[in-house]
């Protein structure tokens, strides 16, 4: 990351006639890049949560349509938030007679 010596803002890469060069959005001063610029993005961390397991018995409950019974069954229900803050939550079922676990996006 580089700063821009007149103002002190962060110099972002545009692409110019003579190549890619660093400038600042504020004064617009340019400047050459020097050297290899690389750029690393984390990979997040995906980690699997138990959201049904042998204490499932304390889920609520109510009639849903399972997909593999394929009929209307009692079903365990929980809300998960795994999207976004400003996204719905997702719920998760557990079917009673099946044990099939499947996702709803609201």
């Amino acid at each position: 990351m580089k700063f821009c010596k007149t103002c002190g803002n962060i110099l972002v890469v545009k692409d110019t006639l003579d190549g890619k060069k660093l400038f600042c959005r504020k004064c617009n001063e340019a400047s050459n890049l020097d050297g290899i610029m690389t750029i690393n993005f984390p990979q997040s961390q995906q980690k699997e949560v138990a959201i049904f397991d042998e204490t499932s018995l304390e889920f609520p409950t109510t009639k849903v349509l399972c997909p593999k019974c394929d009929k209307e069954v009692e079903a365990y229900w929980a809300l998960q938030q795994t999207r976004a803050a400003d996204e719905p939550p997702t719920r998760f079922y557990r079917c009673k007679e099946c044990n099939n676990v499947w996702r709803e996006y609201s």
